[in-house]
């Protein structure tokens, strides 16, 4: 992100905020439960993992009670689909603002990125009181997790940029990006730990930034797990490299959104 992306962010952050709280109040109009399905999802989901991979298939989790380990998963994973999910489909949603009023495009899929941070805090509070629970002791790698978080939001906003601006383009991505997400699920180490998966694959899996993310946010939390700097260090490259190439590609394609959309 250069610093002329960085100034227009700065210089339009109350629309940022806006776009942010009004993103918030649509999710959860009218929804008897409000932001507390914001816990419910990945609580829900965690439930269901126990019962189908802790308890009927046995699968290894370090050590760590299976609920404890798939939530904590869970909770960056969330964070990152739901955004994506929604943040993907960000401009065309906004088509009659685009085609009538200037403002930098990408504060659109940026504010879903901010408003979600919303539901990861909520989510991630509960992780506490889980730990608290399972009595896992706090560490010093502790003070690592804002980076993995900064790390979650980067490459969450960058993809969704990318997504987002070919979306306006070819309209086959909204079919495409569940179906995708679902995969990647599956190929990120939520229901199974990285031990699981055989030394020569990893680096492969690796290349998954979603991957680097959520180990590396498991072992700042929780003492004596295994990380494999390496592989870590692979995924978030990756990461990086999709920040930027979604901030570009997105910054090339804006000045023909307007006719496209």
């Amino acid at each position: 992100m250069n610093n002329h992306t960085i100034g227009e962010l700065w210089r339009y952050r109350e629309l940022l905020y806006f776009l942010a709280w009004r993103d918030v109040k649509v999710r959860y109009r009218q929804a008897a439960l409000g932001v507390a399905w914001a816990v419910f999802q990945p609580l829900l989901t965690m439930v269901i993992f126990t019962v189908f991979f802790g308890r009927m298939a046995h699968m290894p989790s370090d050590g760590l009670p299976y609920p404890l380990f798939s939530y904590c998963g869970l909770v960056p994973w969330m964070y990152f689909s739901g955004v994506l999910a929604m943040a993907g489909n960000s401009l065309i949603s906004n088509s009659t603002l685009i085609t009538k009023v200037y403002f930098p495009r990408l504060l659109l899929p940026t504010s879903v990125a901010v408003a979600g941070l919303l539901d990861f805090g909520m989510s991630a509070g509960f992780l506490v009181i889980m730990m608290f629970y399972y009595r896992v002791p706090p560490r010093w790698l502790l003070l690592t997790t804002p980076f993995w978080i900064a790390m979650l939001v980067m490459v969450t906003t960058g993809i969704s940029m990318l997504v987002a601006a070919v979306n306006v383009k070819y309209r086959d991505v909204k079919y495409l990006l569940p179906f995708g997400i679902q995969i990647l699920l599956f190929a990120t180490p939520i229901i199974y730990p990285v031990t699981l998966v055989p030394q020569r694959y990893r680096y492969l899996l690796a290349l998954n930034p979603c991957w680097g993310m959520i180990d590396g946010f498991r072992a700042s939390i929780f003492p004596g797990r295994p990380i494999d700097l390496g592989i870590v260090g692979v995924s978030v490259t990756v990461g990086v490299g999709l920040f930027v190439a979604g901030v570009y590609y997105f910054r090339k394609a804006e000045r023909s959104f307007a006719d496209v959309i």
